[in-house]
Formats: C-alpha cells, sequence, structure tokens
C-alpha cells in the first residue's frame, strides 16, 4: 500500500497523519481531492463512526482508506463532548464556539480531568472483512483561559500538567510524540509492518 485516503476535510489532521505516515512511503491523499463527501456519523461510539467513514471512503475512490474518528472526553461532563466533539456547538463546525460551550459547561466545576481520544480504522477496500482498528489516549485537565497558537479543537484550553503546557503550546513534532493520534497512528504503523 503505498498511497489511501484520509476520511476527513480537517486540515490539521491532515498535516499530522501525512507527517505520521511519511516514513513509511505511504502517501496520504485527503478525500476532498478526490470529491468524496462527508460520510454521516451516526453513530454513539468513536469506532463505529471511524469505520463507517473508512468504508464510505473506499466505497467512492476504490482505494484504501483511513478514517479517525477522535474527541475530547470531559470527567464532570460524563464524557462530553465525546463523539460529537467537532459539533458540540452545533453546525456550522467551529472551534470557537465548541470552546467556549465547554468552557461555560464547566464554570464551577473543580473536576477538570480530560482526555483525548483516537481511534483509527483502515480498511483496504469497502467490504474489508478485517480492518485495521487502533487507538490511543492522552489525559490532561481543562483550563479556562486557552493558551498558545499551534494545533486546532480544543487544544488551546487542554492542559498536560507534568508539562505546564496547553497542546496549542506544544510544537508540531512533540504534539505527534504525545498525543492520542500520535499513539493511534504508532499503533497502526506497527500493525502495517
Amino acid at each position: 500500500m503505498d498511497k489511501l485516503v484520509l476520511a476527513s476535510n480537517n486540515a490539521g489532521k491532515l498535516r499530522e497523519f501525512a507527517a505520521l505516515l511519511a516514513p513509511l512511503g505511504i502517501e496520504v491523499i485527503p478525500q476532498a481531492a478526490l470529491n468524496v463527501p462527508e460520510a454521516e456519523e451516526p453513530h454513539v461510539t468513536f469506532v463505529e463512526n471511524a469505520l463507517a467513514k473508512a468504508r464510505h471512503c473506499a466505497q467512492v475512490t476504490g482505494l484504501p482508506a483511513l478514517a479517525d474518528d477522535s474527541g475530547l472526553c470531559v470527567d464532570a461532563l460524563a464524557g462530553a463532548p465525546g463523539v460529537y466533539s467537532a459539533r458540540f456547538a452545533g453546525e456550522p463546525k467551529s472551534d470557537q464556539r465548541n470552546n467556549a460551550l465547554l468552557i461555560e459547561k464547566l464554570a464551577g466545576e473543580t473536576n477538570r480531568r480530560a482526555h483525548y481520544v483516537c481511534v483509527l480504522a483502515l480498511v483496504r477496500h469497502a467490504e474489508d472483512p478485517q480492518p485495521i482498528i487502533t487507538d490511543g489516549e492522552w489525559f490532561g485537565e481543562i483550563i479556562d483561559t486557552p493558551r498558545g497558537a499551534n494545533g486546532f479543537g480544543y487544544d488551546p484550553h487542554f492542559l498536560i500538567p507534568e508539562l505546564g503546557q496547553t497542546a496549542a503550546e506544544l510544537d508540531a513534532q512533540l504534539k505527534n510524540t504525545l498525543s492520542h493520534r500520535g499513539a493511534a497512528l504508532r499503533h497502526l504503523r506497527e500493525r502495517l509492518r
């Protein structure tokens, strides 16, 4: 497999996946370049959504497809926003509105523990009976005041206590080493080898 389609239109994810898969000699093509419409994400689990997106992308393109479903799970919010992380504040998607709603919902809450989750699903073709599924987690806590200009999504509010920095304050290489997506991709690379 020398190329695959990434079932996402998220520019931040595309950069991260391309950087992490380049050492394997795999070219990552964004689905938008092949006019693939976004898939529905009707499921309540990350794994089901990732698999649905990968199968949809492979069906439309005829190429191997990689999809992730990832999000932020906040302990005090019973795991929310979870699979609804990208649309937490409704449509259209907006990192700014999602972050504002998160901070609003955590007002007065002392338990700020949270973790990012990433589930990857790779299918060789749309009917692949044995998709490769990997996952990763990244633990931290939510802070009210955003810090940092790197990253995307909830990164400016996601503090890694042992570093004293938010995910948005980390350089891309360090973030890829520590992140939920980096962990899931390392597991995927091991499986692909």
